[in-house]
């Protein structure tokens, strides 16, 4: 379990994520080189859920390369370079995408050019006017943290403090908007 947050500004973005992964036993793993936030050409990829995906999505996955025009609709890059793409080394990497499970498996955070991103796991992209995201056992918590006005950092202690899936320490990545 985990939880991942991310927060559009101005000049770009900011993605924040804890260290603790839970697996269906309650068994708790936390190791310096199993990192939830990865950086991937012009991606940051923090992944929740299912490890499986989390994993293809973050150390296989060659994501597709961003044009100048992509930057003007970078949404619409999303739906129709960026997620087929991501669809694709899911399945040949042996994830099922089992349509008849009604529960959440995954979902990603991912910024591109410093912009947002929340994945469901079906690959359906969303944007949020508030710019505010979470994803993961502790969103709804760090979620309500933030609109409370709580930094992203304080924001992921209450969630810690709510969840027993989320622990420090905490990893930031933040990446900006090129503006010309």
């Amino acid at each position: 379990m985990t939880t991942i947050i991310g927060i559009e500004h101005d000049t770009g973005c900011v993605l924040v994520a804890d260290s603790q992964t839970t697996d269906d036993n309650g068994f708790i793993y936390n190791h310096p080189n199993v990192k939830k936030l990865e950086d991937r050409g012009s991606f940051i990829i923090g992944g929740s859920g299912e490890v499986l995906p989390c994993d293809i999505a973050q150390h296989i996955w060659e994501p597709p390369t961003v044009t100048s025009k992509d930057k003007k609709d970078l949404y619409h890059f999303m739906i129709v370079k960026a997620m087929p793409s991501l669809r694709k080394c899911l399945s040949d990497n042996g994830y099922n995408f089992d349509e008849t499970k009604t529960e959440s498996r995954f979902q990603f955070l991912i910024s591109v050019c410093g912009e947002v991103f929340d994945i469901d796991h079906d690959l359906s992209v969303s944007k949020n006017a508030s710019g505010i995201y979470a994803v993961g056992s502790g969103a709804a918590y760090a979620l309500g943290a933030l609109h409370a006005g709580a930094d992203a950092h304080e924001a992921m202690e209450i969630a810690s403090k709510l969840t027993a899936f989320t622990a420090g320490p905490y990893i930031s990545k933040e990446q900006f908007k090129h503006i010309k």
